[in-house]
């Protein structure tokens, strides 16, 4: 497996986003607080 690949059902490393209204969150705000899905979309909508 190479460096930083996620891996199904695997724990993923923290990191900051910005939201739908431009929030910045991070993924340790939600940790072991609500269910996460992580989608990761290529192209363009």
């Amino acid at each position: 497996m190479a460096v930083g690949e996620l891996k199904i059902l695997g724990n993923a490393p923290d990191f900051t986003a910005n939201d739908s209204e431009g929030r910045k969150i991070t993924l340790y705000d939600y940790t072991n607080k609500k269910n996460i899905v992580l989608v990761f979309n290529r192209g363009f909508w």
